[in-house]
C-alpha cells in the first residue's frame, strides 16, 4: 500500500488547491435556487477555475464530461451537469476538485433548494456533523477505523445509513491515493494515522437503506430504494496540532 505522507511545504501547496475548491463551493452556494440549471453551476465553476489559473480535477478524469459533479435528491454522487433545472424542495450535492501547481483539493457540500422538508433538513445536518465527527478523530496515533467508526456511529444514531460501496481516499499529487477511507468501520482497526497523512473524508449518507446502484449514463450513483442522499467532504491533513482542514478559504 502506497501511503504518501506530506511535508509542511507540500501541505501548504495542497491548501492553495483547497482554497480554490472552497471558493467554487461558496460561489455555487450563492447560486443554488429554483430554476437554475445544473449546467449553469458547472459554467460558474469553470469560469472561476480559469480566473484562479487552476484546473478542474474532474474534467476528463476517466472520461467525466464536466467540471463539477452535481447530484440531486436520490443521486448520491457523480451526477453530470445538464440543462436540468433545480426545483423547490430538492437537495443538491456538489462535489468539486481542483489542481493547482500539480496538487489536488477535493471537497463537497449538499445544499437545500429553497424550502425543504424537515426530514431532508435533518439528513443534511446529520451528514455535515458526521463529517465533523470523522475529522475530530484525525489525531496522530488514532487508527483509520476510529474516524470511520465515528462517522458511522453518528449517522446511524440519527436513523440514517452509510453508503458502503463508495469511500474517501488519500490525496496529494493525485486525486486518489492510498489509503481508502471508509465511512464505516471498527475503532482501533486499520492503519495508524501519522503526521503528514492527507485524507479526503467524504461521508455519503442515505435517508433509507445504504445500497446504491449506477444509472445507465455510467456515472451517476443513486440510492437503490429511491431515498434521499447527502454528501459532505473536506480534505484534511494530520498534523501535530490536530486535524487541519485544507479546503477552507
Amino acid at each position: 500500500m502506497n501511503i504518501r505522507l506530506k511535508t509542511p511545504a507540500q501541505i501548504k501547496k495542497l491548501k492553495k488547491a483547497g482554497r480554490v475548491v472552497a471558493e467554487v463551493l461558496d460561489l455555487i452556494s450563492e447560486n443554488v435556487r429554483p430554476g437554475v440549471t445544473t449546467k449553469k453551476l458547472d459554467d460558474l465553476a469553470a469560469a472561476h477555475f480559469k480566473k484562479r489559473n487552476a484546473r478542474a480535477a474532474f474534467l476528463g478524469y476517466q472520461g467525466f464530461p464536466a467540471h463539477i459533479c452535481v447530484s440531486i435528491d436520490d443521486e448520491v454522487v457523480h451526477g453530470i451537469p445538464s440543462d436540468r433545472r433545480l426545483e423547490e424542495g430538492q437537495i443538491v450535492s456538489v462535489d468539486v476538485g481542483s489542481i493547482v501547481d500539480g496538487y489536488y483539493g477535493d471537497s463537497a457540500r449538499s445544499f437545500a433548494v429553497g424550502g425543504i422538508t424537515n426530514g431532508a433538513g435533518k439528513l443534511l445536518e446529520a451528514t455535515r456533523e458526521a463529517l465533523n465527527r470523522g475529522i475530530e478523530a484525525c489525531v496522530i496515533g488514532n487508527r483509520l477505523g476510529d474516524l470511520s467508526a465515528a462517522i458511522q456511529r453518528y449517522a446511524e444514531s440519527r436513523g440514517f445509513s452509510v453508503v458502503r460501496d463508495l469511500v474517501g481516499h488519500g490525496i496529494g499529487t493525485r486525486m486518489h491515493e492510498e489509503p481508502q477511507v471508509p465511512n464505516f468501520g471498527e475503532p482501533g482497526t486499520g492503519i495508524e494515522l501519522e503526521e503528514g497523512l492527507v485524507l479526503a473524508i467524504e461521508p455519503m449518507i442515505n435517508a433509507g437503506k445504504y445500497e446504491v446502484r449506477m444509472l445507465s449514463d455510467g456515472w451517476t450513483i443513486v440510492t437503490d430504494d429511491g431515498s434521499l442522499s447527502a454528501h459532505f467532504e473536506h480534505t484534511v491533513a494530520i498534523t501535530s496540532n490536530g486535524p487541519e482542514i485544507l479546503t477552507l478559504r
